[in-house]
């Protein structure tokens, strides 16, 4: 997969290489520490900063949002003797795979966030499930890291929790079950850290409904 972030031209062309050349090499330098702490994204194949390319390894799957979007069966093809079913029943129940997937989420996030990385913008576009494999299984990758950034804050990683939680509240009606999930494997991973990022987020929250209400 090759990313290019194209010139802008109405910026001053130094400043403007200036802030490719950042961004670049910051998407590449969260992407390579998660890499070394073992959360699953994808691999880097090439980085030119200053031509604003970024090539990563192509992930053979589909987002999470596309898996949980339509209320129907989805079937990645992967071989002729495998095939992965993934359901949304009319009720709204959350079906063994559906918690599979969801506490998938939820420990990656955790792994990310104990090396300290920040991502900025987590929705379910933004997650893939691997096509399965027999030696590894099912997988659940993190892409687009071009907000990302490196922080140890309580408040950043409650806020990135808050994003996807609106995420979900926004793209995936009656979905309060599903990022339950997300939190209580978020809080397996975590650990003791879990306490205080928990009370941050509900900060988070009662800021986010303050803001609404005034519009």
């Amino acid at each position: 997969l090759l990313k290019y972030r194209f010139h802008k031209q109405y910026r001053h062309p130094s400043l403007d290489t200036s802030l490719t050349k950042s961004r670049v090499a910051g998407e590449a330098r969260a992407i390579i520490r998660c890499l070394r702490h073992g959360v699953n994204v994808p691999g880097i194949r090439m980085v030119d900063a200053a031509e604003g390319i970024l090539v990563l390894e192509w992930i053979e799957g589909q987002s999470v949002r596309y898996l949980l979007g339509g209320g129907f069966i989805v079937r990645i093809r992967c071989s002729p003797w495998y095939a992965l079913q993934l359901t949304t029943s009319p009720s709204g129940m959350i079906t063994l795979l559906e918690d599979a997937v969801m506490r998938m989420i939820g420990s990656e996030i955790a792994k990310m966030h104990r090396a300290d990385v920040i991502h900025g913008d987590l929705t379910t576009s933004n997650m893939l499930l691997r096509r399965p494999n027999p030696p590894k299984g099912l997988q659940l990758v993190l892409i687009d890291f071009g907000l990302a950034y490196t922080s140890a804050l309580v408040e950043d990683k409650a806020v990135d929790l808050y994003v996807l939680e609106r995420a979900f509240a926004s793209t995936h009606p009656a979905s309060e079950s599903l990022f339950a999930s997300v939190l209580k494997a978020y809080e397996e991973r975590m650990g003791r850290d879990w306490k205080a990022i928990s009370r941050r987020l509900d900060d988070v929250r009662l800021r986010g409904r303050k803001r609404s209400m005034v519009g």
